[in-house]
């Protein structure tokens, strides 16, 4: 009876031990990911995105400058991933992306948002290659990984993506690079469209094509030093972190959410693009000029806050703080 007694215990010892070291998705998150979300929803951080397409006859330079001739546009190719993207069933897919895995969308359609009704071409030979610049926070979502696939295999084409912030995204286009870019910062599209670069799709009526919107967060170390998540809007949490010179990582990449970040600080504090405008402030202030991905990556490690779009946060969160491939 002792022996029996004692293996039971045994058995219960074991057990124990092996229960307190399994450690479910959750958990494997949670001390992953040493980041939260302290403020969203604010309308100062709405993040529209806009398919444009690229003007075969547009001045393109190359990085200098300087004119480039010989570029081929894939117009017919840019089309078709337009019109698919803005039909009924890429629109659906748009905006189920991410409630399976997360329990909400992590992207919405806006209520005026273009719309396609008619045929989207097949590929041929000389269209079937179609080269799409985006940004880091589309492709770091994993919202193309989702789409793509779906319209390649229906339609025959293969989709070249490059990513990187709307800055350069649109440099790329601006190079000869891409048949169209899919970015979310106005006034560089706005840029782009007078600068002549873009072109009006057929079917539509304007060359910006803004179809989706979500929202930029504002993420920080789970227990918040600055109270950033008790502040009434975002514009006082942006001025808590720098009253209190925590650190922060800015994208530093002049894209879309870069863009958006240096519209949040105080106003007396200066800071824009330029590295001198912010040199006071490099105890705190860290300009990474990299990808939303990495700049994530980067705030996990240092505990700092970090401007993000929610989508690529939740993204990231979910792949235990690793960037999504």
């Amino acid at each position: 009876m002792k022996r029996i007694t004692a293996l039971l215990l045994v058995l219960v010892l074991v057990f124990s031990l092996t229960a307190c070291g399994t450690k479910t998705k959750e958990d494997t998150a949670s001390s992953a990911v040493n980041l939260k979300i302290l403020k969203e929803a604010d309308e100062n951080m709405i993040n529209n995105y806009t398919l444009i397409a690229v003007n075969p006859d547009a001045p393109f330079v190359d990085a200098d400058g300087n004119p480039v001739s010989d570029v081929e546009i894939n117009t017919a190719g840019a089309e078709a991933l337009i019109d698919w993207i803005l039909s009924e069933e890429g629109s659906k897919l748009v905006a189920a992306y991410g409630e399976k895995e997360f329990g909400e969308p992590l992207f919405a359609l806006k209520e005026d948002a273009p719309k396609y009704e008619g045929e989207i071409s097949v590929a041929t030979d000389e269209t079937k290659t179609i080269r799409l610049s985006t940004t880091t926070s589309v492709n770091d979502s994993g919202l193309l990984a989702s789409l793509l696939p779906v319209f390649e295999k229906e339609y025959g084409y293969t989709v070249e993506v490059q990513s990187a912030g709307t800055g350069k995204a649109i440099a790329a286009a601006q190079n000869g690079n891409a048949d169209l870019i899919l970015v979310h910062s106005k006034d560089k599209e706005v840029e782009f469209v007078e600068g002549g670069f873009a072109r009006v799709p057929g079917g539509f009526d304007s060359e910006r094509l803004t179809f989706m919107y979500n929202y930029f967060v504002l993420v920080g170390p789970t227990g918040d030093p600055a109270g950033v998540a008790e502040s009434a809007d975002v514009l006082e949490a942006f001025a808590k972190i720098a009253a209190g010179k925590y650190k922060f990582i800015s994208r530093g990449d002049g894209s879309g959410t870069h863009t958006k970040e240096l519209k949040l600080w105080p106003e007396e504090l200066g800071i824009t693009e330029e590295a001198e405008s912010f040199a006071d402030y490099s105890d705190w202030y860290i300009s990474a000029n990299a990808g939303m991905g990495a700049c994530l990556v980067m705030a996990n490690e240092q505990g700092a806050y970090i401007l993000t779009d929610k989508a690529t946060f939740l993204t990231f969160v979910n792949n235990n703080g690793q960037i999504a491939e």
